[in-house]
C-alpha cells in the first residue's frame, strides 16, 4: 500500500531524511512536485538541478559525451552542461523518471546507489530526488525493482486546502479561489476519463493559476465568450462551463470586507445564507487571517468583525454553521489564525472553548 503524505508532511520528510537516501514522489502531473521542492531547496540556499529524463534520447543526455584525453591519451566523458564543478552539494531532482528510456533508467542505477556518473562523484552531500506520473494516461516505462528499491517512495496527494491557502498568500483572482473552495474536486480534474491519446483538457493547479492571470485584470461582467474560450483551453470545457455558472450566480461576501468593514453592512447579506455558504464562508475567513497582514487598527476591527460573524451564526441558529467554524478553529492547519483570535479576540477563543467542550 501506497503512503499518501501532503504537502506539509513532504516538507517534514525533506526537513528529516538524511541527504545520501533518495526520495520518489508519485503523483499526477500539475500537482507542485517540482514548485514545491524547488522553493523548499532554494529557501536553504541549494542549487536545485532539475533534469526532464523523458525528453533524453540516449544516456550521452545524462552523462556527458564521450572523448579522448590528450594528456593521458585514454577516452572518458566530458561531464554534462549541469554536473557541478566546484563541489558544492546540489539537489538533483530527476523529473519524468518513469518515462525515460531503460537505456537512461539503467545510468541513474549507478548515480542513485553511489553518487557516481560515468566515474565522476557528485559533491558530498548531494541529493537525489525524483518524481514520476501515475495513471493510465501516460506513457510509461516499467521501473526496474532494483532501481526502485534505492528510493523512499511517497505518494504526493497535497490538499485542496493546502493550494487554497498557497492561493491566498500568490494573491491569485478571488473568484478562482472561490471556486475551489466551493468545488475542490475541480482543481486537479474534473471528473471525466479522459481516453489515451486525447487532447482534451483537464484542469490542475497550475492551470487554474494561469486562469487568475488571464481574468485578474477584468470585472466579471467584462468576461466574455472569448474569455470563456480563452479559459476553455487552459482548463477544459467542463470545468469552464462550472466556472461561469459560478460567476453568475456569486453573492459571496468576500472575507476581506466582512473582516476590515462596517459589520452592519455585511450583516443584511449574511443573514440571508443558508448553512453551506457559511461553510465556504467560514473557511475563507480561516485562509484570509492566516495569510493577510493586518495594520493595528485593522486587526481591531477584524478581531471585532469575527466576533461578530460568530455571534450572528448563534442569532441565526445556525448551529451546524457554529461547529464548522469551531471544527475549524480547533485543527493544526491555520496556526496564525489561532494565534489571532488569542491574541485579539480572547472573548470568541472563550466562547469557542467552551462551544467545543459542550459539543464534545
Amino acid at each position: 500500500m501506497s503512503i499518501r503524505i501532503n504537502t506539509k508532511e513532504l516538507l517534514a520528510i525533506l526537513e528529516t531524511t538524511p541527504a545520501n537516501q533518495n526520495i520518489m514522489l508519485v503523483g499526477k502531473h500539475g500537482i507542485g512536485k517540482s514548485k514545491i521542492l524547488s522553493d523548499y531547496f532554494t529557501s536553504k540556499g541549494n542549487k536545485v538541478v532539475p533534469l526532464f529524463l523523458g525528453q533524453m534520447s540516449d544516456p550521452g543526455d545524462l552523462i556527458g559525451l564521450l572523448h579522448k584525453n590528450d594528456a593521458t591519451g585514454l577516452t572518458e566523458f566530458m561531464p554534462p552542461y549541469w554536473f557541478p564543478t566546484d563541489d558544492t552539494p546540489v539537489v538533483l531532482f530527476l523529473d519524468e523518471l518513469n518515462r525515460a528510456r531503460p537505456e537512461v533508467l539503467q545510468t541513474i542505477m549507478d548515480l542513485a546507489l553511489n553518487r557516481t556518473l560515468a566515474g565522476k562523484s557528485l559533491p558530498k552531500g548531494s541529493r537525489i530526488i525524483s518524481a514520476v506520473n501515475n495513471g493510465e494516461e501516460y506513457q510509461l516505462t516499467d521501473l526496474d525493482p532494483a532501481l526502485v528499491s534505492r528510493f523512499n517512495i511517497y505518494d504526493f496527494c497535497p490538499t485542496a486546502n493546502e493550494w487554497l491557502l498557497w492561493a491566498e498568500k500568490k494573491q491569485l483572482d478571488k473568484r478562482v479561489i472561490e471556486f475551489i473552495s466551493q468545488n475542490p474536486d475541480y482543481l486537479d480534474g474534473d471528473g471525466r476519463e479522459i481516453e489515451d491519446g486525447s487532447l482534451e483538457k483537464s484542469p490542475d493547479r497550475r492551470a487554474w493559476e494561469r486562469v487568475s492571470q488571464i481574468i485578474s485584470t477584468l470585472k466579471s461582467e467584462e468576461i466574455n465568450d472569448t474569455h470563456k474560450k480563452i479559459i476553455a483551453g487552459i482548463v477544459g470545457t467542463k470545468a469552464t462551463s462550472k466556472f461561469f455558472e459560478s460567476l453568475k450566480a456569486s453573492i459571496m461576501l468576500s472575507a476581506i470586507d466582512i473582516l476590515t468593514k462596517d459589520f452592519e453592512l455585511s450583516k443584511r447579506l449574511l443573514s440571508k445564507y443558508i448553512t453551506p455558504q457559511f461553510a465556504v464562508l467560514n473557511n475563507n475567513l480561516f485562509r484570509t487571517l492566516e495569510t493577510a497582514s493586518f495594520s493595528e487598527k485593522q486587526k481591531d476591527l477584524a478581531a471585532q468583525n469575527l466576533q461578530a460573524y460568530f455571534d450572528l451564526l448563534n442569532q441565526l441558529k445556525q448551529r451546524e454553521a457554529m461547529a464548522h467554524f469551531a471544527s475549524i478553529f480547533s485543527k493544526p492547519d491555520y496556526p496564525n489564525s489561532l494565534m489571532f483570535i488569542i491574541q485579539n479576540a480572547p472573548e470568541l477563543y472563550s466562547k469557542l472553548t467552551n462551544f467545543i467542550s459542550e459539543i464534545r
